[in-house]
């Protein structure tokens, strides 16, 4: 096969490197891509938020395969297109992509159907937004409701700082047209699942586990970013466990797409709460893999991509195998200083050769670009996903952060407890520790 895959962050290069070590990909190309990518790839400078360059690049190379790695052009609609084209696609099309492009379309798909989720309002104007919170103890979580590039979620502590959030992005509108309506929730405490699932609409298949670390800083602390570290697969998310969510979740989700009457080939992303009791939640959908969550569950997963992709595409997924995880990752975000707040580019970067060289080690490039000599140099928040694997959490945990030990930017940081906790079930009796 020859795969197209659109994107140009740390999750499309995973991506890329997964279809490249498939036996059945002749070739593998990326549109924008990246300096780490290349490697990868062949990539293309196209810009993705073009259908019509969208469709002149799969015009020209005429992919086996096309898989589309952000949000944005999936709730815009790209798969659509591609498929009107008769290109097989890895992606929902728009209709499918409101469960991520709209939160309260999302709440109500999974009210209406049956899918364990927070209490919620949904609000148009600050006179229903503080009505809201007013029914709620602290703390109060507040999300936008369409796209925020993972930063359109607020958990807050007091009323009067809620309330000024509600405010931020009903009358303000710091975050645009994606913050003109607002989805109030009830908080759920307990600890975050990410699970990820293949589904042509009919049949499904599940990825390796994993769990991402969303805070700034470590011990949980600081605003929310796109996610500075994870780790696949969780050890507590057993058998009888994901059984569990596949009744309760992922098989009422097919089946209420099937009932709505969407057409979905692609990734559902079930970004879960587990409760003390081991009561299982939905925080929200995503609708294509995450980051930096892909990053991990790649290099654990003993299944061949390319085949699960292919499969899934064309609406056959029931002929697909899905082995389990044969090795654990942990992957941990290198940061711009700064981020997820104001932070400066450009700044060269080394030691990745060196840091390569560890074994079981993958480096993933997020925001790297090439200046006009040829250097490496940082583009983005998010720099790069360093990845180790091994037999378990801490052999994994050990072989990422020496790696990291070897980068040099200016201003780099990152989180020194990605994946410590990584063992503990959340409904573990914790009254002894």
């Amino acid at each position: 096969m020859r795969v197209l895959v659109l994107g140009g962050g740390g999750r499309e290069h995973a991506l890329c490197w997964a279809f490249a070590g498939s036996p059945l990909v002749s070739s593998v190309h990326c549109a924008p891509g990246n300096a780490g990518i290349e490697k990868a790839a062949i990539v293309h400078p196209v810009d993705i938020s073009d259908p019509g360059s969208i469709l002149d690049l799969a015009g020209t190379l005429s992919p086996d395969l096309v898989v589309i790695g952000p949000e944005a052009p999936l709730v815009a609609g790209a798969a659509d297109v591609l498929r009107n084209r008769g290109f097989d696609v890895l992606g929902p099309g728009k209709e499918g992509a409101m469960l991520e492009g709209s939160k309260a379309f999302a709440k109500n798909f999974m009210s209406r159907h049956g899918v364990p989720t927070a209490g919620f309002d949904i609000c148009e104007n600050l006179e229903q937004a503080e009505k809201a919170l007013l029914k709620r103890e602290p703390p109060y979580v507040v999300k936008a409701d369409g796209l925020a590039a993972g930063k359109g979620a607020f958990v807050i502590d007091s009323f009067m700082e809620a309330r000024e959030t509600c405010a931020g992005l009903l009358v303000k509108m710091f975050l645009g047209q994606s913050g003109k309506r607002v989805v109030i929730e009830d908080h759920l405490p307990g600890e975050e699942l990410t699970v990820l699932v293949l589904t042509d609409g009919i049949s499904f298949r599940i990825l390796p586990t994993s769990q991402d670390h969303k805070r700034a800083f470590d011990g949980d602390k600081g605003p929310n970013t796109g996610g500075m570290g994870a780790y696949s697969p969780v050890p507590w998310a057993d058998k009888p466990f994901m059984d569990r969510v596949i009744k309760k979740v992922i098989e009422p989700t097919v089946a209420g797409l099937k009932k709505d009457s969407i057409p979905f080939r692609g990734v559902l992303y079930f970004g879960l709460m587990v409760d003390p009791a081991g009561e299982v939640r939905v925080l929200e959908y995503n609708v294509r893999m995450g980051d930096p969550e892909t990053q991990v569950v790649l290099p654990a997963f003993g299944g061949d991509l390319a085949l699960l992709a292919a499969c899934c595409a064309r609406g056959s997924l029931k002929d697909a195998p899905c082995p389990g995880p044969s090795r654990t990752a942990v992957g941990v975000v290198l940061a711009s200083g700064g981020y997820p707040g104001p932070y400066d580019c450009g700044f060269p970067l080394s030691g990745l050769d060196r840091a390569e060289m560890e074994d079981g080690t993958f480096i993933f490039h997020s925001g790297t670009a090439r200046d006009g000599s040829g250097r490496l140099i940082t583009s983005g928040g998010r720099v790069l996903t360093v990845v180790g694997t091994g037999e378990d959490i801490q052999a994994a945990r050990s072989g990422a952060y020496r790696a990291i030990e070897s980068i040099r930017f200016e201003g780099a940081r990152f989180r020194s407890d990605i994946a410590l906790k990584g063992g503990r079930s959340p409904w573990k009796d914790r009254s002894q520790e």
